[in-house]
């Protein structure tokens, strides 16, 4: 049986989507129904407020890291046991992958009509007045695949321009949803590449979810929006065991005890990382490198994306799990490390002593590199192989500079074209580490993850 859903997106990239989609998560999960939080494209971020909504694992619906043809498996899998999904989508409506087709691919209206789940608009209403009704029969019109079920309206400045508003929505056809006054209570702090943190947040996280629910539940109608839900996709739910299955050269190996870094610093993470991962038969031990030992009897490590800028100087601090990672890349330990994990793995950070294992030097810096990369491996790796082609996400404001010993001990870990079509090089293969910027869905790479988890089960039978 299918879980109905309900699409939140909007005209344009601050809305306010994830304070309405946080908020409507959490007041349908406070009134006891059982809510599936989704998040359109790769953000790592949203999918963390909506676990803290909803007590459920946040999940990413990422039709160009993952292909298409996997966003029902995923949505089945993701929501299954649920009686109704809230999916929060990103920048606006028609928004995806520049120069991939109508609808863009990755955009909210593409996710929309893949799953035949009905749109609600979050429209931004500060300077609006009759002429909303244009845009929104615009939007309501634009693509017949999307249906665009209602409106709500976001940032009300009275009751007069309340009113004014609803008379241009009954010109356009388009039912209120809800009438939202502009409030601060619900504003989540945010920095230099997006909202903090859950993880981070603390007591100010949940604050912050607790004022968005009751945002939504004084000014949304919940009972209107768990009508409308719908979802037509008749996929087969995902499975992780079936997954990886055929990527396993043997028995799942039993010995595979993989250290997963965790806290604050580290908590860019997809759920089915994790489920892959144990599918393929690896024992996970997370340990958060701000304060915590590497793990005892590790056989491999993960370092996942996060914030390593914000915590520089704890990160120093803990000289006893950089040294343990160092002498641990030394004898070989497979590691695979994206983005802040590369940054990590670097000699230093704006000064602040890194891991040292590799031969770079990492700054923090004001330019956002952001887009989707077509990537080709450009060597062997305890993760990919020489000539392995996958599609990955870049997000950061470091950058890396690279010292000599790293272009005689490694070699560059992702070949790619950029936009004008000159050839970049990023990451670093060096003794058994794959880092790199480049963020990758492991449902699109299940063989990377069978691989990886078999290297750490070798190199613990070679230990033994």
């Amino acid at each position: 049986m299918t879980v109905p859903a309900v699409v939140l997106a909007a005209p344009a990239s601050g809305s306010g989507k994830t304070t309405l989609a946080t908020g409507i998560m959490g007041a349908l999960t406070d009134s006891g129904a059982r809510v599936a939080p989704f998040k359109v494209g790769p953000d790592y971020i949203d999918p963390g407020y909506h676990g803290l909504a909803t007590g459920r694992v946040g999940r990413n619906l990422d039709a160009v890291l993952a292909r298409p043809e996997l966003i029902g498996p995923l949505y089945q899998h993701g929501s299954r046991g649920c009686d109704i999904a809230i999916i929060e989508g990103v920048m606006g409506l028609f928004d995806g992958r520049i120069g991939s087709g109508e609808p863009a691919t990755g955009s909210t209206a593409h996710i929309a009509a893949l799953l035949g789940a009905p749109v609600v608009l979050v429209v931004d209403v500060r300077g609006h007045s009759q002429s909303l009704a244009a845009l929104l029969h615009g939007f309501a019109t634009f693509d017949p695949r999307v249906r665009i079920a209602g409106v709500i309206l976001n940032q009300v400045g009275s009751e007069r321009h309340a009113e004014v508003l609803r008379e241009a929505c009954d010109r356009a056809g388009m039912p209120v949803l809800g009438c939202v006054p502009r409030l601060d209570a619900a504003t989540v702090r945010s920095r230099h590449l997006g909202l903090v943190t859950a993880r981070e947040g603390g007591a100010g996280a949940i604050a912050a979810r607790d004022a968005m629910v009751a945002l939504a539940r004084e000014h949304i109608d919940l009972g209107a929006i768990r009508v409308l839900a719908r979802a037509s996709t008749r996929d087969e739910a995902w499975d992780p065991s079936a997954a990886i299955a055929p990527a396993l050269t043997g028995p799942a190996p039993a010995s595979a005890r993989i250290a997963v870094a965790a806290g604050p610093a580290f908590s860019f993470v997809y759920a089915e990382q994790d489920e892959l991962l144990r599918a393929a038969g690896a024992e996970l031990v997370r340990f958060d490198p701000l304060t915590d030992p590497l793990p005892a009897d590790s056989t491999a490590l993960i370092l996942p994306g996060g914030f390593p800028e914000e915590h520089a100087g704890a990160l120093a601090e803990n000289t006893v799990v950089r040294a343990q990672i160092r002498d641990a890349i030394e004898r070989g330990m497979p590691v695979h490390a994206e983005c802040a994990g590369l940054v990590y793995l670097a000699r230093d950070l704006d000064g602040h002593e890194m891991v040292g294992a590799l031969d770079l030097r990492a700054r923090f810096g004001n330019r956002l590199v952001l887009g989707y990369r077509d990537a080709i491996a450009l060597a062997p790796s305890a993760s990919f192989e020489a000539g392995e082609r996958i599609t990955g996400h870049e997000f950061h404001r470091t950058s890396i500079d690279a010292g000599p010993a790293a272009a005689t001990a490694g070699h560059a870990a992702w070949g790619w074209r950029a936009h004008d079509g000159t050839a970049a090089r990023e990451g670093l293969v060096h003794r058994g580490v794959h880092a790199s910027y480049l963020h990758t869905h492991p449902v699109a790479r299940p063989a990377a993850v069978a691989r990886f988890v078999q290297r750490a089960a070798a190199r613990a039978g070679a230990a033994a």
